[in-house]
């Protein structure tokens, strides 16, 4: 097969991002909706605010648990078709939840909502990868992963007066149509695989067993556990300090918590360019990045007004959000592209293992302490992502060394 164009080429990257970044905005709104109604299932249903976290961790354990064999899905039957399987069911499910009646009823639904979000990462990425050259993946992955930050700053403005005037039931069903949206949307418009015309050098691993032997890998897993804990340990727990602490409508709480996440999503997009222009080399980010964090950390949790937090809690968020996609560059760089699948669920594996663990944790501190003890302990995943920074190959040519496989290039394959 010919090679595309340059402009056709250009074509297919841009409308690839635009495709991925709306259905990671819909991903990423319907995570966040539960942290927005947590209030309101612990009133309904009498909940402690440990019980209030198990309903999110539960989301993590299916969704950690789905991490490798949608990798694998990936990989056996095609990064569009599991996507698009992942986006169907992950809306009827959480279409579902709406329809809740008590709090075992909300532990299964979220776990299957997991199960189902938890394919969709490792595919989304393989798409990514056949649709993009090497130099151009973690620019155009960062703007991608932007729609994180941007769903964090959309998703309390659009669903908390939602549910302030039809319910927190109301606030499921709306997020399952834009899942449904985004699905027709992929399936239409999504263009086909770029042909690859040279061989993209990296690490062929002998099947499932090589990648999940690959100590290397399972260190960059451990970053992401670090990262993630902090991430999830706010998304889960601020709006409802902010709500129960200060005694803030949530509405405005909901535009409270965007001000972090509109300048996180800024952030992440930098953190990818940073990893392109630097080869790798995460260390050079996420060190200092991470050491801001820690004292923003501490300086939020500990501040005794509401701007304080706001602003400490913003300053926590960029330094955080600029050491996402360093995690990323160097495996995907280093991996070959046939296993890029499997190998970077093995990674996000790591952050949702993070995301299980955090919010009940947070919340049972905050239960036993207080906020503030509960918000300071984030420090522990900023030492852990620090420690796994300084542990890590800093690029691709180091990770195919640690690896102790040949550096060979991988097989040329023509996306038909």
């Amino acid at each position: 097969m010919s090679a595309p164009s340059p402009q056709s080429a250009r074509r297919t990257v841009r409308i690839t991002i635009v495709l991925l970044f709306a259905a990671w905005l819909v991903d990423y709104a319907d995570r966040l909706v539960i942290n927005l109604v947590l209030p309101s299932l612990g009133a309904e249903f009498d909940l402690s605010r440990g019980q209030q976290g198990l309903i999110v961790s539960v989301f993590f354990l299916a969704y950690a648990l789905a991490q490798i064999p949608g990798g694998l899905l990936a990989d056996r039957y095609g990064a569009q078709r599991v996507t698009l399987w992942a986006l169907l069911a992950w809306s009827v499910f959480t279409a579902l939840t709406g329809f809740a009646w008590s709090f075992v009823v909300l532990l299964v639904m979220r776990f299957a909502f997991g199960a189902a979000e938890g394919i969709f990462p490792p595919a989304s990425l393989k798409v990514l990868v056949e649709r993009t050259t090497p130099q151009e993946r973690m620019g155009a992955n960062g703007v991608i992963m932007s729609s994180n930050a941007v769903a964090g700053v959309l998703t309390p403005l659009l669903v908390a007066p939602l549910i302030a005037a039809f319910g927190w039931r109301s606030a499921f069903f709306s997020t399952a149509a834009l899942g449904v949206f985004a699905l027709v949307a992929i399936r239409l418009w999504l263009p086909a695989p770029l042909p690859r015309t040279e061989p993209e050098t990296g690490t062929a691993l002998p099947g499932l067993g090589g990648v999940l032997k690959l100590g290397v890998i399972w260190r960059f897993s451990a970053m992401m556990f670090g990262y993630s804990a902090i991430v999830w340990g706010l998304n889960t727990w601020v709006p409802s300090y902010i709500s129960e602490e200060h005694g803030v409508s949530l509405a405005s709480a909901g535009a409270l918590v965007a001000i972090p996440a509109l300048a996180a999503a800024g952030a992440i997009v930098v953190g990818g360019r940073l990893s392109d222009r630097l080869g790798g080399h995460h260390r050079k980010v996420i060190v200092p990045s991470m050491t801001v964090a820690a004292a923003a950390l501490l300086l939020m949790a500990f501040s005794a007004s509401l701007t304080g937090f706001i602003v400490f809690g913003t300053l926590a968020s960029v330094a955080v959000s600029l050491c996402y996609m360093p995690i990323f560059a160097v495996p995907l760089s280093g991996l070959a592209p046939e296993q890029v699948g499997v190998g970077s669920a093995v990674i996000v594996f790591g952050g949702q293992v993070a995301g299980m663990v955090a919010p009940p944790v947070i919340g049972a501190l905050a239960d036993a302490f207080s906020f503030q003890v509960a918000f300071a302990s984030l420090v522990l995943g900023v030492a852990i992502a620090t420690a796994m920074a300084l542990l890590t190959p800093q690029d691709a040519a180091s990770f195919r060394a640690a690896t102790g496989v040949s550096d060979l290039p991988a097989p040329v394959k023509e996306h038909s």
